[in-house]
């Protein structure tokens, strides 16, 4: 039965939504439908759709009592809005609803698995929040939480696990039909480490093993974990707290980390091999993965960044949005990123240029706009003097712009949003370490009014930032300091 606190949210986001206009919003990337979101949530295929969860506070446009709002999707690039799924009605859960997951259970319900979170007055008088994971059970649109909940709590933690960091549970089914499913977690001195735990109905949980843990290398707390196999080899995405930066690879605050190993899956034992970062650029964290019913693995991760997502006035109606959901490889033992293929059939008004030599700053005709698909490939106008530098820039006008600069003799990538408009003194600049080749760089720039993503080298690297950009700046231009010898190749992207 729908809750009353359910009921008003439902309702709530029913009617403000209204109240924003389409171009108020991104045109092809998910956004709040009013109010905040953050972590994607039970991202799934079911019933012949896509289903995106989010973390959800649909009364301010600023972080709050946690509910999981919910989309669906044909394409992964329109989105629907349905009701909001859960919110936090009852006493496990009263304080919030926290991040979790989704998967299709044998009788073809729909299980959400997530963090119930219940403050809790400790005996020297601080207050923390206890956490357990927690199931309901829905057809896709209705959910009912499960009368057995919480279905994990602080008995199923190993020794020395604090119960009050203990979250964002992600499910998987096994080939034989049993349930796993992987936790965040840290020891008393806030280390992190990743748990897992087995289930043959997807409600009844036993702990198995610690996953993986930190043990000092990268940050505190992992948030968000996701496992799956790809390419023949284990893959864990964790969402790093408090981390300090590694040369260009991992940078301050919280992060994202891909660790690549040997999985075995008997065992459910993973060795890992290598590590990396996701995302390279200012806003991105949390991500979450889905297998399409063609095998593609899909990433999604939250376009946003917790050093600077709190900035914007109350009054604004909506905050917050997904990043472009991005097809997952392996190569060269190295995690690859593109943009979902689907984005492809959105193309139109097509502009080719095709060995442009320059320096100093030139535009092109017909490369402008601000929902566009822009990809460069760029190399040496004169390979006995290769060029120091080259930059496109884009929301541009006489003011505003936002830059992408590659920098041969150091193979560094920057992304630079100073200009964008914003007033504060808060994160603009992100840099990372590019494969050199002699000068010679492909660089797809995806822009969608308020945010831009980065595919470097066909996916070796991607950075993505937000911007808030007054619209009217779509200009586009490219620098170079020495000569530069450039094809360019831009859509731009219609909506539905």
């Amino acid at each position: 039965m729908t809750s009353q606190i359910l009921r008003d949210a439902r309702k709530y986001e029913e009617t403000m939504e209204k109240r924003i206009g389409s171009e108020e919003r991104p045109g092809f990337h998910l956004s709040a439908r009013v109010g905040w979101i953050n972590d994607p949530n039970g991202f799934s295929y079911y019933k012949g759709a896509y289903h995106l969860f989010f973390q959800y506070h649909p009364y301010n446009s600023h972080w709050g009592p946690m509910h999981w709002g919910h989309a669906v999707s044909s394409d992964l690039l329109h989105w629907e809005y349905l009701p909001a799924a859960l919110a936090p009605d009852r006493e496990y859960d009263r304080d919030g609803c926290f991040s979790g997951s989704a998967a299709a259970l044998p009788d073809g319900r729909h299980l959400l698995l997530y963090t119930g979170v219940a403050k809790e007055t400790q005996a020297d008088g601080s207050i923390r929040e206890v956490q357990t994971q927690c199931a309901a059970v829905g057809d896709g649109m209705d959910y009912e939480k499960y009368p057995g909940n919480p279905v994990l709590d602080e008995k199923s933690l190993p020794e020395g696990g604090s119960r009050f960091d203990f979250r964002d549970p992600k499910i998987w089914r096994k080939e034989d039909g049993s349930f796993r499913c992987v936790t965040g977690n840290c020891t008393e001195d806030k280390d992190g480490r990743i748990l897992l735990y087995s289930s043959q109905d997807g409600l009844h949980w036993n702990y198995e093993k610690i996953l993986a843990e930190n043990k000092g290398r990268f940050g505190k707390m992992w948030e968000c974990p996701d496992f799956f196999v790809l390419d023949g080899k284990g893959v864990l995405l964790v969402s790093p707290q408090d981390m300090f930066p590694q040369g260009f690879e991992y940078h301050n605050g919280n992060g994202t980390l891909c660790l690549i190993g040997n999985y075995e899956e008997e065992t459910d034992s993973f060795a890992e091999e290598r590590n990396q970062a996701v995302d390279y650029g200012i806003d991105f964290y949390a991500p979450q993965t889905v297998q399409a019913p063609d095998g593609r693995r899909i990433m999604i991760g939250w376009m946003q960044n917790w050093d600077t997502c709190n900035l914007h006035s109350p009054e604004q109606p909506w905050f917050g949005q997904m990043s472009l959901p991005r097809e997952l490889s392996l190569e060269g033992g190295r995690l690859m990123q593109k943009p979902v293929r689907e984005l492809e059939q959105l193309h139109t008004e097509e502009v080719r240029h095709k060995n442009v030599t320059f320096t100093d700053v030139i535009r092109l005709e017909g490369v402008r706009g601000r929902k566009t698909d822009m990809e460069l490939t760029v190399r040496p106008g004169d390979r006995e003097n290769i060029f120091r530098k080259f930059a496109v820039r884009f929301a541009q006008d006489d003011i505003y712009r936002t830059s992408v600069s590659f920098r041969p003799y150091e193979s560094i990538v920057k992304v630079d949003r100073k200009f964008s408009g914003s007033r504060r003194a808060i994160i603009h600049q992100r840099r990372c370490l590019v494969r050199d080749r002699g000068g010679e760089i492909k660089l797809r720039i995806i822009l969608d009014r308020y945010s831009a993503e980065i595919f470097v080298n066909d996916g070796e690297q991607v950075l993505s930032a937000t911007i808030y950009t007054d619209l009217q700046a779509d200009g586009i231009s490219f620098f170079a300091d020495g000569i530069v010898s450039m094809d360019v190749v831009k859509y731009e992207i219609r909506e539905a």
